[in-house]
């Protein structure tokens, strides 16, 4: 056996059975061994953006971890904006870069590059495997970290001739001995516990939940929590998955804007962390604040990210006595007809209706709407059960390859990807992969035909109103990109809605059509 088929080998040992790839010549004795070892699904990716986005996508939904398989240090430069993402959604992704052959690298090929280099400020977890002997406790080490609470990245770098060379009689091909599992989340002291719970009073108080504090069980013990108390329950901005709808705990997400934050934050005394840290705002902005939070607010720690968030707050509610009360804030579900759907010109209220009213149950929305999204939220409250993904780490580009992520690890579940035209052409490529695995994804692409976000900013930071060479880098006409050409053109079936009635219909065609599908949103 070689090492590359021991690679292979341990990763399916530990449970990691999905591989998104984009592989190279230094890769190839990898991807014979891929073909040759029944059990590893194989997901090709036209870019490697779309491999390192489809691994976080797949983490968010599957809570395991996803391999990817990258070229060299390009190769894994080409994903490291994804990369940036998942590790701020804290997901958990085994990177698998080839190297050239050991002794191949001191001759400086044109793509010799510092691949653990490139990798550190991307990846929690870093280490090149110096034998093919040492692949597989290599391998058993990365998934382990990768694993680590709340989820982390891991970069595996593989010299050809590791991959290549034939094992060590007597070495063991899985290092079977060795754990992939890590030690369990930490739970939170009593003494935690007890601050947290003397500081939620009264609706002046906030519990904010980050992390897996927004799954459906912990928002049941937050919901009682805020039931016992009177406190508030808010989400931090950047959300890796929150599940919500009908029947569950409804929660608001912090606003994007300084401005409207601050007013969002303004009462509150005393906040309670769940997961997650004082907010601050995206960006500096002359004469605006960096912290959100009102002066003199006081901050209590119930637990940090890398707890077990789902027992601290079940035991926050068992110290409040609220562990058998019912939650505030369950979402009613709110599904009009079909008579009573909005129609005319497309508006950010108008598309939120279509959504609310239409979105399948157990559906996995991810969302990318950047500027005309920000009124979705509260509209959707009252959808069916679903789950909702944004972006964590404002890197762009990132909901297209999540999606494809997101569907691999659910396939039976319908993903509705709202996507800005501006930010999907930074990964298009995902559109094909979409296709040639037949994933069940409906794409909506807002096309405003502008960066319309950074006209906001440019205002925001003081820069006055855009002139001609500044419009020039913030509109995308001249020429118009066309959704429908280019999802055509990479197998994906596309049409065009110009009004509410025409989004509505292909919007309820696109969720009973089986395979992906995408609608371009004219705004």
């Amino acid at each position: 056996m070689n090492g590359a088929e021991s690679l292979v080998h341990t990763l399916l040992d530990s449970g990691v059975n999905v591989c998104f790839t984009n592989p190279g010549t230094s890769e190839m004795h990898f991807v014979s061994a891929l073909d040759r070892i029944a059990g590893m699904r194989c997901v090709l990716g036209l870019f490697e953006g779309v491999v390192t986005g489809a691994a976080d996508g797949y983490w968010r939904i599957a809570d395991k971890p996803a391999s990817t398989l990258l070229h060299l240090g390009p190769g894994l430069g080409n994903g490291l904006a994804n990369l940036h993402n998942a590790k701020k959604a804290r997901s958990g992704v085994v990177n698998v870069v080839g190297e050239h052959a050991t002794y191949h690298v001191p001759l400086n090929a044109p793509l010799t590059s510092d691949i653990e280099g490139v990798a550190r400020p991307m990846s929690h977890w870093v280490r090149t495997s110096v034998s093919a002997d040492h692949i597989a406790r290599d391998g058993k080490a990365a998934v382990a970290a990768a694993r680590t609470a709340p989820g982390q990245i891991a970069t595996l770098v593989l010299p050809a001739d590791t991959a290549w060379s034939e094992l060590s009689a007597g070495t063991d091909a899985t290092a079977s001995g060795v754990s992939a599992q890590p030690p369990a989340a930490p739970k939170v002291d009593a003494a935690r516990v007890t601050a947290a719970a003397a500081a939620l009073a009264g609706p002046d108080t906030l519990l904010l939940l980050g992390g897996k504090a927004l799954r459906d069980g912990a928002l049941v013990s937050a919901g009682r929590i805020a039931a016992k108390t009177g406190c508030a329950l808010m989400s931090e901005f950047a959300v890796a998955r929150v599940q919500r709808g009908a029947g569950r705990v409804a929660v608001a997400r912090m606003p994007y804007v300084v401005e409207v934050a601050q007013a969002a934050l303004a009462r509150f005394r005393k906040v309670v962390l769940v997961g997650t840290t004082p907010p601050v705002a995206f960006f500096a902005y002359p004469g605006k604040p960096s912290m959100l939070a009102p002066p003199g607010c006081e901050f209590v720690t119930l637990a940090e990210v890398d707890q077990d968030l789902g027992d601290a707050l079940a035991a926050l509610a068992d110290r409040l006595d609220a562990s058998v009360i019912a939650p505030a804030g369950i979402a009613q579900l709110q599904r009009p007809g079909a008579g009573a759907l909005p129609g005319g010109k497309n508006t950010s209220e108008g598309i939120a209706a279509v959504l609310a009213a239409l979105l399948p149950e157990e559906a996995i929305v991810v969302d990318e709407s950047v500027t005309i999204g920000r009124a979705f939220g509260a509209a959707t409250a009252g959808a069916a059960p679903h789950d909702w993904l944004t972006g964590c780490g404002g890197a762009i580009g990132y909901a297209l390859p999540v999606a494809v992520g997101a569907a691999v690890a659910a396939p039976n579940r319908r993903v509705v990807v709202l996507e800005g035209d501006g930010s999907g052409m930074y990964t298009p490529q995902a559109l094909w992969t979409m296709a040639r695995e037949g994933l069940n994804v409906t794409v909506v692409v807002f096309a405003n035909r502008s960066y319309q976000i950074l006209r906001g900013e440019l205002l925001a930071v003081g820069a006055g109103e855009p002139g001609p060479r500044a419009n020039q880098m913030l509109t995308l006409d001249n020429p118009t990109l066309d959704w429908t050409a280019l999802a055509r053109g990479m197998g994906v079936p596309a049409t065009r809605a110009d009004d509410l009635a025409a989004f509505a219909d292909q919007f309820a065609r696109s969720l009973a059509t089986p395979g992906p599908s995408l609608i371009e949103l004219t705004l």
